[in-house]
């Protein structure tokens, strides 16, 4: 892995469809953005939540580097979503690091920190063992598990995980660990790795704005191509949704109109019935707020 690499995945996972993404959250949960009874103004509550979606999209980021890096260091990735009840989908398990070389099968419960309050810490623990306990009937005393926190600057909950993991060791029999930062790489002999994450990482942080633009309209080109897929049902509750317009979410991430008359155009030019309906709310709307 190279920092173009590395930065490409940060970037993907952090940035791409955040535009969309936020739409369909102004869509499916408006009261979560507007209301008397919030101490923040609209452009406040919009820049709370791009901030805190980049926070859990960096986790995702986080999973993927790992996992090539698991690639480059000689292990076979193996499919990250078990189904223990073939008959119950509901039930998969998804395992955030599943790999295997020659003479063992590991896996990897992967977290940013380990800030986690007393029940979420159980949450864990509890889950952790749900994979364990599955992988074990399928790989026996040839499983390797890791409890992984990537910042290790926080070990709140260090002393609690370890006891857990003491009495999992003690009933299943084979090798459990709980790594902070570059422990995991030390584990795997290659602790230069961790080394280049740091670099990288300060090097990508260094290149970021200090705030993300939530003004669609600082580029209305390229928020369109973000935000022309988004499904009709998306619109319509926008549209339907007059707080959102009221209260000034919409002008938020529209100040000058400019990337709604480009959705507006984008309406008018498809045919279908549910378009022409679009087309004409958000022209109303237009005429009403701007």
């Amino acid at each position: 892995m190279n920092y173009g690499e590395f930065s490409s995945i940060l970037n993907r996972h952090i940035f791409e469809e955040e535009k969309k993404e936020l739409l369909q959250k102004l869509a499916d949960n408006p009261e979560r953005f507007v209301g008397l009874f919030r101490p923040t103004k609209p452009g406040a509550k919009v820049l709370q939540h791009l901030l805190q979606s980049h926070e859990i999209r960096f986790g995702d980021a986080m999973e993927e580097i790992i996992s090539f890096l698991l690639k480059e260091l000689g292990f076979e990735i193996l499919d990250k979503i078990i189904i223990p009840d073939s008959a119950n989908k509901r039930k998969a398990l998804d395992i955030d690091q599943y790999f295997r070389d020659d003479k063992i099968y590991g896996f990897i419960e992967q977290k940013v920190r380990d800030d986690h309050d007393s029940t979420k810490k159980k949450g864990q623990i509890s889950n952790f063992e749900a994979k364990l306990e599955f992988l074990y009937k399928k790989h026996k005393n040839n499983l390797t598990g890791i409890m992984y926190f990537i910042d290790p600057d926080l070990v709140k909950n260090k002393n609690f995980y370890l006891e857990e993991l003491k009495k999992m060791k003690g009933v299943y029999g084979i090798r459990l660990e709980l790594f902070y930062g570059k422990e995991l790489f030390e584990y795997f002999k290659r602790s230069k790795l961790w080394d280049d994450i740091i670099a990288w990482l300060k090097k990508w942080k260094d290149e970021l704005p200090e705030l993300p633009e939530i003004n669609f309209d600082s580029d209305p080109e390229g928020s369109f191509e973000q935000i022309k897929g988004l499904e009709i049902r998306y619109w319509r509750k926008i549209l339907d949704n007059d707080k959102l317009w009221e209260e000034g979410i919409m002008k938020v991430i529209s100040r000058d109109s400019a990337i709604l008359r480009l959705v507006l155009e984008f309406f008018r030019s498809n045919k279908d019935t549910p378009y022409k309906k679009l087309s004409e709310q958000l022209e109303q709307k237009l005429k009403r707020y701007y």
